[in-house]
């Protein structure tokens, strides 16, 4: 398995665009993740009685333990920059022909699909450990208390995390293997959730459904957090049913991805 990483990894840090939207992606997931705080110090200053009517360094946003919850749910936002990035790797292979080559240099179509999947975690396992960094040092900075008990709470959410991202990026695998194109994949990845909204709220419109539609079980990992702050209750742990469920879509991904594979003429 991790000679298959290796050759996989070897091909991807070899593209200029690998380290362009990977480091677009860190970039902007710290930065906007982590400046909150900032933000509405910003608008404390400019905007008349703001401060005044919030305090704003009362504001739990990057209180432990609720800064796991919140960073989380907003880094969820930009794990599309991850899939564009597996979407141009995956039809790369295909529009140069290197699928092909590793084909007939020894890889067998499941071992070249298994090294996307590897590199599908390895992404979604940085992306977890970054984001652990970036709310952990915030929850130090901006806590008023550090208790230890507050700041284990929720950390369960992290492995919720990778696993949307993984299957996220499982999704946006599967697309790229079965469209092949690089520009129509990406506008698919795009309008992919917008299009099961729809389904959802206009054509079946059965709640006792929802939580299995694909995409929807991948999304509802990480429950709405900021609900908390209009004094509505709100998750506080991933819902068993949503894991179970994302787990077997992220397997159906990887499974419908290696079956395409399997009959395509390469």
């Amino acid at each position: 398995m991790l000679h298959l990483l290796q050759i996989d990894l070897k091909k991807l840090t070899s593209y200029r665009t690998f380290w362009v939207v990977c480091g677009i992606y860190f970039v902007t997931l710290a930065f906007v993740t982590a400046s909150g705080m900032e933000v509405l110090k910003f608008a404390s200053d400019k905007i008349e009685d703001f401060g005044g009517s919030i305090n704003i360094y009362r504001f739990p946003l990057y209180h432990f333990p609720d800064v796991w919850q919140n960073l989380i749910w907003v880094a969820g936002f930009f794990k599309f920059v991850l899939g564009v990035m597996v979407i141009i790797s995956v039809t790369n292979e295909f529009a140069y022909r290197t699928v092909r080559q590793n084909i007939i240099d020894g890889l067998s179509r499941w071992e070249f699909l298994q090294s996307k999947i590897l590199t599908n975690a390895v992404l979604a396992g940085i992306s977890t450990v970054l984001l652990f960094l970036i709310a952990l040092i915030t929850g130090l900075i901006y806590s008023p208390e550090l208790r230890f008990s507050e700041i284990i709470d929720d950390v369960e959410f992290f492995p919720a995390y990778f696993l949307q991202v993984f299957g996220y990026l499982s999704f946006a695998l599967l697309m790229s293997v079965l469209v092949n194109r690089a520009g129509l994949t990406i506008i698919i990845l795009m309008v992919a959730r917008l299009l099961e909204l729809f389904i959802i709220h206009k054509v079946v419109d059965v709640d006792a459904l929802i939580p299995f539609f694909p995409l929807e079980s991948v999304e509802s990992l990480v429950p709405f957090p900021f609900m908390r702050y209009v004094f509505q209750e709100v998750l506080d742990h991933p819902l068993f049913l949503s894991v179970v469920t994302a787990s077997i879509w992220i397997f159906l991904f990887n499974y419908f991805a290696y079956l395409k594979l399997k009959k395509s003429d390469i």
